[in-house]
């Protein structure tokens, strides 16, 4: 599948530079790149939701201190 995305000329002539740094085509490095932050994404997303669940729990069973008890 081919997608066009327009780069400005510094992101361009970056991933050019890791590009050639690699040895590998620039459109490979920009699918890993990609795939790399799509991936990270999904995960800090999943870490997020399970932060506020736990948060939630924690709240439901008692375990939480007042806004009070940090204020000093």
């Amino acid at each position: 599948m081919a997608i066009v995305v327009s780069l400005s000329p510094e992101l361009e002539a970056q991933l050019r530079e890791k590009a050639a740094q690699q040895g590998q085509d620039v459109s490979f490095v920009a699918a890993k790149l990609l795939e790399a932050v799509l991936e990270w994404e999904v995960e800090d997303s999943e870490a997020a939701i399970q932060g506020i669940q736990k948060g939630l729990e924690d709240f439901e069973t008692g375990r939480f201190r007042s806004f009070d008890d940090f204020e000093d």
